[in-house]
């Protein structure tokens, strides 16, 4: 599973962005955030594991799990 850090995320409209370890950075995919209670405390700084899927061309996180509270 790739790893990141947390770029960006707004818990109120669910989306953000994740900077992967290779520096590329991928948008967060919002269905990943509904319903998911601890996802609801991701911020800026925080590791996470994820996995990558492919959304209109664009790479997205989803399944995203919090590995380290920065």
């Amino acid at each position: 599973m790739p790893q990141g850090t947390i770029k960006h995320y707004d818990v109120d409209q669910g989306t953000g962005s994740v900077l992967m370890d290779d520096r590329t950075e991928v948008v967060i995919d919002p269905t990943s955030t509904e319903g998911s209670g601890h996802i609801r405390y991701l911020r800026i700084g925080q590791r996470v594991v994820f996995d990558l899927a492919e959304e209109g061309g664009l790479q997205v996180a989803r399944s995203l799990k919090i590995i380290s509270f920065a």
